[in-house]
């Protein structure tokens, strides 16, 4: 039987969450040497080297995949394209005349005051499928049961599944990295001068504690220094309390805005979040004076590189839209971030199955389908942590 090989299967961001961005035609062209390999080596008994020997036994591999991204899923809805957001911003105060009367003067009850009201729209919407075929009755030859059969058509529906929880994956991880990445830019444009220097919304942890100590840490070194991460923990901790509170400092638009603790977003990296488990809460009986609470973990931000390199899992590398077109943003060393629950997110969420049947050539079409609207809103508060 002769098989066709499908290849370039993955995009880019696949390649950079599953770690073969450097060795993926590589990878590839084994696979079809492998298949070639197996088809002329096929095993004989060992007594008359004439019968073929059978196989005994067919395991298929079906393992769901549930994602590891943060949980920035928003509402869904069923009719309509575009997402309205309506804000109003704080007024300011005037004299109150009530304890200014003058004899004689009039005082105008009449006046109308507009209040500053505004409104974005987003009505971008991201999609993609992943195409499967089924030809049950040309691999039945393959099998010796409908059980195999069966086993058989659910594998490739797991494989469906796997591939688009990874791309969704990926997109998800996208929108975070947008807002990271046009929050280092507002303060380091193009994320050039980081390394030395702390901002207002992107705080450089290592800087500060190495300007405080008269030290020269690397953020490799820094990571295992039980010192450096108590600074850290403390630092992410003032901050989500200074969040909290009303200011113009932490998001993109000057806006006046605060952001309750329950709806801050504390997204961590993992060799962070370990660490400070590891070095912290395993020395005290009081972990929950070191501990931060309420936070979710990535094992990366954009990729894992070739080997889990803490420069390229702490690393992001995009282009995002500025006001004079469009900027580049490179940046290591991000150990997290915190948002508001309204400064990113997706929505409207749609995955569905569809499928249909060719009668003539006898095999079953699935198209597994994904659309989601992936949003942005620098008006609201978002403060990134470094190590650079």
């Amino acid at each position: 039987m002769t098989v066709q090989q499908v290849y370039e299967l993955v995009n880019s961001m696949q390649q950079e969450v599953l770690g073969e961005d450097s060795v993926l035609n590589e990878n590839l062209s084994n696979i079809v040497d492998i298949g070639d390999t197996i088809i002329n080596k096929i095993g004989y008994e060992n007594a008359a080297k004439t019968l073929v020997d059978h196989i005994g036994k067919v395991q298929f591999v079906i393992r769901p995949y549930n994602g590891s991204v943060p949980s920035v899923y928003r509402d869904a809805w069923e009719y309509g394209s575009i997402m309205e957001k309506i804000q109003a911003d704080i007024p300011d105060a005037e004299e109150n005349e009530s304890w200014e009367l003058e004899d004689r003067a009039s005082y105008d009850e009449n006046i109308y005051y507009k209040p500053d009201i505004s409104a974005k729209f987003y009505n971008g919407l991201s999609t993609f499928e992943i195409p499967q075929s089924l030809a049950d009755k040309q691999v039945k030859s393959a099998f010796s049961s409908a059980t195999q059969m069966n086993s058989y058509a659910s594998m490739i529906m797991d494989a469906s599944q796997k591939g688009t929880a990874l791309k969704l994956d990926a997109l998800v991880r996208g929108t975070i990295n947008y807002a990271i990445a046009s929050t280092i830019n507002a303060e380091f444009t193009g994320g050039s001068g980081i390394t030395g220097h702390s901002g207002v919304r992107v705080i450089n942890l290592l800087h500060l504690y190495n300007q405080a100590n008269g030290t020269n840490y690397t953020f490799a070194q820094a990571i295992l220094i039980p010192d450096w991460i108590r600074f850290c923990t403390y630092m992410i901790s003032l901050y989500m309390g200074r969040m909290s509170k009303m200011s113009t400092l932490f998001n993109l638009g000057g806006k006046k805005r605060f952001t309750p603790k329950d709806l801050m977003h504390l997204v961590l990296l993992d060799d962070f979040a370990e660490a400070s488990k590891i070095y912290l809460q395993s020395s005290t009986y009081h972990d929950d004076l070191v501990k931060l609470k309420g936070f979710e973990t990535v094992p990366f931000f954009q990729g894992s590189g070739t080997g889990y390199a803490l420069a390229d899992i702490s690393k992001i590398n995009v282009t995002i839209k500025t006001a004079n077109g469009t900027q580049a943003v490179e940046a290591s060393g991000i150990l997290g971030c915190i948002f508001d629950h309204d400064a990113l997110g997706v929505t409207n969420l749609n995955q569905r199955v569809t499928s249909k049947y060719n009668a003539k050539a006898e095999f079953t079409n699935t198209w597994y389908k994904t659309d989601a609207h992936f949003f942005n809103d620098g008006d609201e508060n978002m403060i990134v942590f470094v190590a650079a």
